[in-house]
């Protein structure tokens, strides 16, 4: 049972969430008070506050300077634990998260983090390293080159149809985009869509940095063209034969804040809207604006989807969505599928859901110097497809050393931007990091990066849209290069194609030699990397639990060669259609020289080394997610000349050459040149809604988290179920079949009279196997319908002496079964002498404001906006002011304070009160 206010949860797996869909907020709040509550106990870090009005408790954090609006999503956590997602204020600096019942005790290492990165402490780790980052080798050139221009004449114009409405969005959503075509190219020709990130909206021209998140944009101000900075990409694909359109998502941007999946739905929604255009335009030309008439027509059986960071999420989505039709009530679009999606493209994405569409082939680049989405989550649209379906679609990572976030998108560049822009990777120009600042020998310009990133789309374009495996080597690990790209290096690997077998540490295989160790958990002698890790792994990316089931990876650690790590899977693996065996290893960064024996096993105990393998770790910082895996491969041939069974291979070793070091394992799969032909499978999918209920006054209501299953056939999921009085998660493994109501997480509501604050129940879902997961989580929201308690703040000692203690007194009538926060603050006086910041205890004012005494100043300058709690059980908690006595002599001074509202302005109905300190006798 849940303290407080007896709302319990009886789910087959555990709990529920602390944090979900946190409440709307949109005041700009004064500047911090440092210090927050009544006692040491219950203090909050500086910056933090609770807010308790209307109903519903918030944690409220205010940066110390504006947070730039990105890509990464800004998380509040306690510790290794999310704790939610905070709405923003319009000021860009402050941050709401609507709680329940959890105390301020629970509340400890509090942390506001985007991407993994900490953004509520100094940065300490911008360090210059004692080694400078040395360049990858180049890899040798591939035969064709997808950098080159290609031969057609090119048609470029802009439409601007009537905006949509979205679900769950209050304002309507442009359809504005650029097209950049063949001109005179005869046939249909394939359709390349791209979608901008999340960025700012609005900027007003003539200023260096004033942008908003507004839209429309205010008077005065102008859209910013995010959707124009990818026509060099755009230009060089409609050389090549390719019917390209960059779509505007502002609309979007400016209210994504307000959905439980961070816009994915909607940008999905959005995407297929334009498609839908498309196909009614190639069947009726003469209907088309006059640049689709111009331009070659469009054949929609060839789509390729390319989203650059949150964008990267929503195409992802889209192509889900053309798949597997999404729930009519989320869905902006439910018209008819027209198109077929071959392929995605994903720049720097978002996978804040981590459930990748299993059967649509991806490249998903990964910049090495992004500091949006600095943790590389995009990894997962890549091993978050193993095992899920087919097998046959081609995922792909795309590892450019060098690259930042914004830097992909012209209008997201400095000197090229018609807005304000900027490096997204920051450094402290007095510590530079070594392998990301301007300047060092692994950090690409933007124009070597806007081309090398050009070049990898085009690949993807021709690989996935017109079948040129000549192309494949460049995406698949196979170690070759475009030399239109140069001077960026860049590697790759990938899962899927032609690759069979498997040898994959979370699928129930034994180890020995080594262990298998888990991509996120809270425990370091379990976790794969330690939280204190200089650096990070995009393969370990936090997701919405402290602890996840079925991610993990084979730990090697050896401080002397010749002990072989050993891998057996529960059954015998087929490698027989394949040439080589394909490893992806990765090492710690900036190290070199590692090595391998590779040798395999099969089940008559034949055993034949294949041959030896070398890595180097990429170059890496403290600020950089360069634990990254490199596609490892060595031949098979010694395997059938000694006559094993490739058939049944049962184990995998990795015996170390190496005097010492240390390494992990992803996986290992037989492997084979080519390009396979992708089916999607009939698959189940599930999205997770969500319900807000009251609790009543009395009696007990039973609610259910709603769960929809729909599409074809039967598959595997995992339902996480968070504990909101704890944030843990318990899980279980459920078999989900269309129509079906295999997720049942009933949630148990007793009613009563008592005041207290809203609850949230959560769930969330993630793919396993044969399946897909749309909206992901959801659950139950309790809401309070009981009316706020009174509050009063009454004297109880506001006439006192020079060295004695002010008091006054904040109560309510009877104890609550919830704490009670009031925001209390000092005014300035209206008459006489105000008290100054000298005449009271010093450590008093640096606990209750962060501020110092002097200069000496009246204390209303000094900050002195406090939150006072009342604790759950007590009527009252008091407000004390000790002041210091003095050899000068004063008038009588006073003070004043009032009650006020999360704007600090003292609430009408309430008086303001003085307090008066008369000089020593």
């Amino acid at each position: 049972m849940i303290r407080a206010r007896r709302i319990c949860v009886t789910a087959v797996a555990v709990l529920a969430a602390l944090a979900g869909s946190p409440g709307l907020a949109q005041a700009e709040q004064p500047p911090d008070s440092g210090l927050l509550s009544a006692t040491d106990d219950n203090s909050l870090p500086p910056g933090w506050r609770i807010d308790g009005k209307s109903g519903a408790r918030e944690l409220v954090w205010r940066a110390p300077k504006t947070v730039p609006m990105g890509d990464a999503r800004v998380e509040f956590r306690t510790g290794d634990r999310l704790l939610g997602v905070p709405k923003p204020a319009k000021d860009g600096r402050t941050f709401r998260l609507t709680l329940d019942e959890a105390r301020p005790a629970q509340l400890s290492d509090l942390q506001v983090t985007a991407a993994g990165r900490r953004l509520d402490a100094a940065d300490d780790t911008h360090t210059s390293g004692s080694r400078g980052a040395r360049v990858p080798a180049q890899a040798p050139a591939n035969d064709v080159d997808p950098g080159r221009p290609g031969s057609y004449r090119t048609v470029t114009g802009e439409y601007d149809l009537d905006p949509v409405r979205l679900p769950g969005f209050d304002t309507p959503v442009e359809m504005t985009a650029e097209v950049v075509a063949p001109k005179g190219a005869t046939g249909s020709r394939p359709l390349a869509l791209f979608l901008h990130g999340r960025h700012s909206t609005c900027y007003k021209p003539g200023t260096e940095d004033d942008i908003t998140g507004d839209w429309p944009c205010a008077d005065g101000y102008k859209p910013i063209p995010s959707y124009l900075g990818y026509l060099r990409d755009q230009q060089l694909l409609a050389s090549q034969g390719y019917v390209t359109v960059s779509i505007s998502a502002n609309g979007i941007n400016a209210q994504d804040w307000q959905a439980e999946d961070a816009g994915a739905q909607a940008r999905s929604s959005l995407v297929r809207q334009h498609l839908a255009r498309w196909a009614d335009w190639t069947a009726h030309r003469s209907t088309a604006p006059a640049v689709v008439r111009e331009a070659a027509k469009a054949d929609l059986s060839r789509v390729l989807l390319v989203g650059h960071s949150r964008g990267g999420e929503g195409v992802n989505r889209a192509a889900m969505d053309s798949l597997y039709p999404p729930p009519a009530a989320e869905d902006g679009y439910q018209g008819p599928v027209r198109w077929k999606v071959r392929g995605t493209v994903l720049v720097g994405p978002t996978i804040f859901g981590q459930n990748p569409v299993a059967d649509v082939p991806n490249v998903t680049l990964l910049p090495g110097c992004d500091g949006d989405v600095s943790d590389l989550q995009g990894e997962d649209f890549v091993d978050g497809t193993r095992g899920i379906s087919r097998g046959t679609a081609l995922h792909s990572a795309v590892y450019m050393v060098g690259a930042n976030h914004n830097y992909f998108n012209s209008e997201w560049t400095p000197g090229e931007a018609e807005a304000p822009a900027s490096d997204d990777f920051w450094t402290d120009p007095e510590q530079p990091d070594p392998v990301c600042s301007p300047g060092a020998a692994t950090r690409l310009t933007a124009a070597q990066q806007h081309k090398a990133g050009a070049t990898y789309i085009a690949a993807a374009a021709r690989l996935f849209l017109t079948g040129d495996d000549r192309v494949r080597p460049l995406l698949d690990g196979s170690g070759k290069r475009a030399p239109s790209a140069d001077p960026a290096r860049v590697l790759t690997h990938a899962v899927g194609g032609r690759r069979s077998g498997g040898f994959l540490p979370d699928a129930g295989a034994e180890v020995t030699g080594a262990r298998v160790c888990s991509a996120i958990d809270p425990d370091p002698a379990v976790a794969c990397l330690d939280p204190e890790t200089p650096g990070s792994s995009p393969h370990f990316a936090w997701w919405e639990t402290e602890q996840e089931t079925g991610r993990s990876a084979v730990d090697l650690k050896w401080s002397a060669p010749g002990t072989a790590a050993r891998i057996t899977p529960a059954k015998p693996l087929s490698l027989r259609d394949s040439q080589k065996l394909a490893l992806r290893v990765f090492v710690p960064p900036n190290t070199t020289g590692t090595k391998f024996d590779v040798s395999v096993t099969d089940s008559s105990d034949r055993r034949v080394t294949l041959g030896s393998v070398k890595v180097d770790g990429l170059p890496g910082s403290e600020n950089t997610a360069s634990y990254w895996a490199q596609e490892l491969r060595v031949p098979l041939s010694a395997a059938t000349r000694a006559g094993l069974d490739l058939r049944h291979v049962k184990s995998l070793e990795l015996t170390p050459r190496s005097p010492s070091g240390r390494a992990w394992l992803m996986d290992a799969w037989g492997w084979a040149p080519g390009t396979s032909a992708v089916k999607a499978a009939a698959l189940p999918r599930v999205d997770v809604g969500r319900t807000i209920v009251k609790e009543g006054d009395s009696g007990t209501r039973t609610y259910r988290i709603p769960v929809e299953i729909s599409g074809h056939g039967s598959g595997q999921v995992r339902v996480y179920v968070l504990d909101p009085d704890s944030g843990r998660a318990e899980n279980r493994l459920v078999t989900v079949r269309p129509g079906s109501h295999a997720i049942d997480v009933p949630v148990e509501v007793k009613g009563d009279t008592d005041y207290g604050y809203d609850v949230e129940h959560d769930i969330a879902v993630k793919a396993v196997h044969n399946a897909v997961v749309g909206k992901h989580r959801g659950g139950v929201t309790v809401a309070n319908d009981d009316p706020e308690p009174v509050i009063t703040l009454t004297p109880v000692a506001d006439r006192v002496t020079e060295g004695e203690t002010l008091t006054w007194r904040m109560s309510v009538e009877a104890p609550l079964a919830v704490d009670i926060w009031q925001p209390v603050r000092v005014l300035p006086v209206t008459e006489g002498t105000e008290l100054s910041t000298k005449d009271v205890d010093p450590q008093w004012l640096q606990d209750w404001s962060g501020d110092v005494p002097d200069p000496e100043r009246p204390l209303s300058d000094a900050n002195l906006w406090v939150w006072l709690n009342i604790p759950p059980g007590s009527t009252s908690a008091d407000f004390i002011v000790p002041t210091v006595q003095d050899q000068v002599a004063e008038p009588t001074e006073s003070m004043r304070l009032a009650l006020t509202d999360n704007n600090a302005e003292p609430l009408p109905d309430k008086p303001v009160l003085t307090g008066t300190v008369l000089d020593k006798p």
